[in-house]
């Protein structure tokens, strides 16, 4: 043989057929155990047909409770001190220097070396007790008060990174390395897709109210593992995706007879180097014709009464955040099992007070709105609503704002599996760290895959020598926040 490159090819092809063999043993030894490790199966060839994903792993049905995601991120680090965790000493010290006992020596963004001239910044707004629970929440989110007995607020979140892109790719990836997979691609992976006429993880963004710092895509990416298993990211005014419509000229018939041709040379080429790739290529085609279908039924709401675009307070299709959340519910009751909505606004360097009020205006009626929508259907069960940033902001003033904030802020939660009217974990009486029970971001991973039932520890994925998970060599579940 005297092509080189074609001797490397089969050679590669002979070590990774070599390979399966060997996982499949392990698999087969394995079979019978819930959480059978991901390295263990070859996920080469799956997915070369047009079903939906399976999923690698095997959850506990013991231990399930949901069986999807929607992630509210509010990008850009929304204060704890307006929103979630109220402060009446920091009240009392607005305008007083910052005690030095908490900022000397400790991380700080864009403050970082003014010790001397740090000053406390007072909660920018009142403070309501709501429900029965009692839970006090601002007064700038009266309709996310409204929910106080049906969510869980966690009052001592922690995370490693104080700038937005590396946070976002902590909360996303379990880490601050860019290429990992993110937490919906692992899910998508290790639990399979319940649709397969749509993406499982689908990704909306809206922006309004503040600073809007800037998402990257590998956010959503699907880092080392195949990239069937990335977030689709479906536009918010006009088509939701490039192109889902047929050409002009073309009919359905003869697209298919052209899908099919493109499909069986996709067919031949995985047949013989068995690249997850070349799966993916196969799987994403059909789903992309399937989709010229599932697309415009999705965005048709015609079908939605008025009283619900009333609740949510939306025609759809606006680019608004709430007609994101009416989507979102749309997407879940289509099987998508992860669906992510960022709001770009909540970055307020200056003039927080005004800021925080009208960007919460903006989020507070859509987020309610969906987890009534949910609970009145019966599909709050068995969903899992997660409301939060990638941090908070300090207590003190930077100008008429705050700045990053790593060391304490806030998150709530909603839904199977999750104790409501119930709050977790407290900062100090200044809102500057945790003190009680604090929660990383690594333990939200491991929580959300326990109430899929999955052991965090388990869901791995070999690469480059090792196996990796969502919460890499950390996490763990807070089962004190679990009904």
């Amino acid at each position: 043989m005297n092509d080189p490159f074609l001797r490397l090819s089969q050679r590669r092809a002979f070590l990774r057929r070599g390979s399966y063999g060997i996982g499949a043993a392990a698999l087969h030894a394995l079979l019978g155990t819930p959480g059978a490790n991901a390295a263990d199966r070859d996920i080469s060839s799956e997915g070369a047909d047009s079903g939906p994903w399976e999923g690698i792993y095997s959850a506990d049905p013991r231990q399930q409770k949901i069986k999807r995601v929607i992630h509210l991120c509010m990008a850009g680090g929304p204060s704890h001190l307006e929103t979630l965790d109220y402060k009446p000493e920091l009240k009392k010290m607005d305008g007083k220097p910052m005690p030095k006992s908490y900022t000397e020596g400790k991380q700080i963004a864009q403050l970082q070396g003014q010790a001397d001239r740090l000053k406390c910044l007072g909660p920018q707004h009142e403070f309501k007790k709501y429900g029965e629970s009692g839970l006090e929440i601002s007064s700038i989110l009266p309709k996310i008060g409204a929910l106080a007995d049906d969510i869980c607020v966690i009052r001592s979140m922690q995370t490693d990174q104080i700038n937005h892109d590396p946070a976002h790719t902590l909360m996303n990836t379990g880490t601050s390395i860019p290429g990992r997979p993110s937490m919906g691609s692992w899910l998508l992976y290790g639990l399979g897709s319940e649709t397969d006429n749509l993406p499982g993880y689908v990704v909306l963004t809206s922006v309004g109210g503040g600073q809007s710092q800037p998402i990257a895509a590998r956010q959503w990416h699907s880092g080392f593992l195949p990239s069937r298993f990335q977030g689709v990211e479906f536009r918010s005014q006009g088509d939701p995706v490039l192109y889902v419509n047929h050409p002009n000229g073309v009919s359905p018939t003869k697209q298919r007879e052209v899908i099919d041709a493109v499909q069986s040379l996709n067919q031949l080429g995985q047949q013989r180097f068995h690249d997850p790739e070349i799966a993916t290529r196969i799987a994403q085609y059909e789903l992309a014709f399937k989709m010229q279908m599932s697309t415009p039924e999705l965005m048709d709401l015609s079908s939605e009464s008025q009283e619900t675009l009333d609740l949510y307070g939306t025609k759809g299709g606006d680019g608004s955040f709430a007609a994101n959340c009416l989507l979102a519910r749309r997407l879940a009751e289509r099987g998508v099992r992860f669906i992510q909505l960022y709001h770009r606004g909540w970055d307020h360097h200056g003039g927080i007070k005004n800021g925080a009020k009208v960007t919460a205006d903006l989020v507070d009626q859509g987020t309610a709105a969906l987890v009534s929508d949910l609970k009145q259907r019966g599909m709050l069960d068995d969903t899992l609503v997660i409301w939060g940033g990638e941090f908070g902001r300090t207590p003190m003033a930077q100008g008429s704002g705050r700045d990053h904030h790593i060391m304490g802020f806030s998150c709530w939660m909603a839904g199977g599996g999750i104790r409501p009217g119930f709050s977790w974990g407290a900062t100090d009486e200044l809102g500057y760290a945790a003190v009680e029970n604090p929660v990383h971001v690594h333990d939200l991973h491991a929580t959300m895959l326990h109430l899929f039932g999955v052991d965090h520890t388990r869901l791995t994925y070999r690469f480059q020598g090792r196996d990796f998970r969502l919460t890499d060599v950390h996490g763990r579940v807070v089962k004190e926040i679990l009904s």
